[in-house]
Formats: C-alpha cells, structure tokens, sequence
C-alpha cells in the first residue's frame, strides 16, 4: 500500500509540473507582469491568444513596450497584424523611433508597407538622416572632336520615404547618371573643355531630373576622376579609310575582270573573222575556175589581172611596205594577228 501510495504521489507530481509547464507556455505570466511595470495594457487572454495563433508574444510584447516608451501610440493587434504578414515587427519599431527622432514624417502604415515591399525600412529612415555616397562604374564617353573621357562619379542619395514602395533602387540611379554623363560629354565641343570644367557635367546630370521615380533623392553629383582614353574618333576614320580602300580595290578588280572578259570576247570575234575571211579567199580560186570553164573569163583578161597585182606589189615595195603579193602580204598579216 505503501508502495503503491508513492507512486500515485510521483506521478500526481509529474503530471503537476507537466501542466504548469503547459500553462506557463500558454500563460507568459513574466511578460504579463513585465507589460503592467512598464505601463502597458496588455491582457492574460490577448497573450493566450498570440500563443494559439502560433504569434510569438515576447517579441509583440517587448516590441510594444519599446513603443510606448519612445512615445509611439500602437496596439497589440496591430504589431501582431504585421506579424502574421510576414513583417519584421522590431525592425519597424527602430524605424519608427528613428524617424520620429529626427522629424521624419512617417507612419505606421507607411512603415508596414515599405517593410512588407521587401524594403530595409530601418535603413530608409538611417539613409534619410545620413545621406549615402553612391561610387558609378568607370563610364566611357566621346567628345566631339573624337577623344575618348573616363569619368568616375560619387552620387549623394537621400531616401524618399514617400517613395520607397514602388520606386526604383540603386541601379536605376547608377544607369541613369551614367547615362546623364555620356550625354553631356558627348556635347561637348572638344574634350579639353570638359578636362577644364569638370562640374559642367555635374549641372548637367543634376538638371535632368534623374532621381524621378526613384527610392531616392539626389543630392549632389561629384566627378570623382577623369582619365583621357584612346583617340576614338581617328581610330574610326582609320577603319573607314581601311574599309574605302577595300571597297575601291574590289570596284578595281571587278573593273579589270570586266575588261579581260571583253578582251577575250574581242578576241574571239577577231579569230571569227579571220575564219570568214579564209573561207571567202577560198572560193576565189574556184570562182575564176568557173568563170574559164563558162568562158566568163579569158586568158588575157587573167595575165591582166595578174600584171594588175604584180605592179601594185611592186608599187608597194618602192613605198617601204614588205614585197610579195597582195594576198602574200594579206596572209602575212593575218599571220601576225594570229
């Protein structure tokens, strides 16, 4: 009995301590009474509730109780609202504080949003009070008279607060004032005059607005270097020259193709020619066979005709030309050609 009656007294025991242990994790009880010393209404039910809701109530509760003490008139169902949309819930209360510190006009809502937009709300308000330096990449740009400028700048940035949810980050600025300095660059007459004058790219970058629609509020723009680069603008005439070269000598070669491709159709016309020619003498020999065997053409008339010949030959030597007669030198020359 005795036996029995300590076991019934140990386990009663155990069970005792496994429901305090329930109820302390339901019932922060230390939070209860750290919320009544610091001024803060908070109820037994509304942390019960938090614990259901699988909300953890230390970081509502102390989160609270930081607000209040800075001022800030918030509600438990609001910081748990944020909580359950996946809000950092002290983050927004540092950024809170922070603004209101330093006059900054922000809101609990406009906290909230900028939290949930995926936004370090707390660095927004730090930003807002110390303006952060943003460094752009080397940018390249070429003046009118063909020089190549590097220029390095450092962009001063405020954020807009009012701006955070919905308006373009860091890289939008960086393009932006990129392209800001390859315009005003490109402008320029002649690059000594932006060597001498750095700040004209400055008034020119700021004067285009570049910080609309932006997360951010453009201070100032400072060149920070500029180096002079290659001599752009001769490297291209080079090329062009190279390429007008090229073009002219294929023009060239097309022209000296055309004209061997007529060459060769001269001559075969020539050698087509040459070919009636010898065809037409001979038919001459058949032509006078004809002519005696119809009696067209006498004896006579033939010596005629060949003293005719003859004489002209000779007429012909006397004046330098070569000897033999005409159809000699007819065959000769064709010779020649040939």
């Amino acid at each position: 009995m005795e036996n029995s009656s300590s076991a019934i007294i140990i386990f009663a025991a155990f069970g005792s301590l496994i429901l305090l242990f329930v109820f302390l994790y339901f019932v922060p009880v230390n939070l209860w009474i750290t919320a009544i010393f610091a001024r803060v209404k908070v109820r037994i039910g509304e942390l019960i509730g938090m614990r259901i809701r699988k909300v953890p109530p230390s970081i509502i509760v102390n989160s609270l109780i930081t607000a209040t003490k800075a001022g800030l008139d918030l509600t438990t169902n609001e910081l748990e609202t944020h909580y359950l949309a996946g809000g950092n819930v002290p983050n927004v209360i540092r950024a809170l504080i922070s603004a209101d510190k330093a006059n900054i006009n922000l809101s609990f809502k406009q906290a909230t949003a900028i939290d949930l937009a995926g936004r370090d709300v707390f660095e927004a308000v730090q930003i807002s009070v110390n303006p952060k330096v943003i460094n752009t990449p080397n940018v390249a740009a070429v003046a009118a008279d063909g020089i190549q400028l590097i220029a390095k700048a450092r962009v001063t940035v405020r954020a807009n607060i009012a701006q955070l949810v919905g308006g373009a980050g860091e890289d939008t600025i960086l393009a932006r004032v990129g392209e800001g300095i390859v315009t005003s660059i490109g402008s320029a007459q002649n690059h000594k005059s932006v060597l001498e004058n750095p700040d004209k790219i400055s008034k020119l970058v700021l004067e285009r607005g570049l910080d609309a629609g932006t997360a951010f509020e453009i201070l100032s723009i400072d060149i920070a270097d500029i180096d002079v680069g290659t001599n752009i603008g001769a490297k291209l005439q080079i090329d062009q020259a190279s390429a007008d070269l090229k073009v002219a000598e294929a023009k060239a070669e097309e022209r000296r193709a055309m004209a061997v491709a007529l060459e060769q159709e001269m001559k075969a016309k020539s050698v087509e020619m040459r070919a009636k020619v010898i065809e037409a003498e001979a038919e001459v020999p058949q032509a006078l066979a004809e002519a005696f065997r119809s009696g067209k053409l006498g004896v006579m008339d033939y010596y005629r005709m060949e003293n005719i010949k003859s004489d002209t030959d000779m007429r012909s030597s006397i004046a330098g030309n070569d000897g033999g007669s005409s159809s000699d030198s007819n065959k000769g020359k064709l010779g020649d050609k040939k």
